[in-house]
């Protein structure tokens, strides 16, 4: 019982929410961060559009613009994937 109390105090209410922000800081950061590498992967050696894939299916958590453009990049690699076979 002491413990369901404890859960409402004022200090332990602040602690999911900094974690929660800190978890959508690490998201944001580790989703461009590869969004970035995998669009230099697109001249260097390396997976650049599965990185970018990766990359947006991150950010696309948190914004819908990322959500919009995976979208049309998935619409597109069913249209190429359709006129290979």
């Amino acid at each position: 019982m002491q413990y369901e109390d404890s859960k409402f105090s004022g200090q332990n209410l602040m602690l999911p929410k900094a974690m929660q922000r800190t978890k959508r800081l690490l998201r944001v950061v580790l989703g461009f961060t590869l969004l970035v590498i995998g669009a230099a992967m697109l001249v260097l050696p390396g997976p650049g559009w599965l990185t970018i894939g990766f990359g947006l299916v991150i950010l696309a958590g948190e914004f819908i613009w990322a959500q919009r453009l995976l979208n049309r990049i998935k619409e597109q690699a069913i249209k190429v994937g359709r006129s290979v076979s």
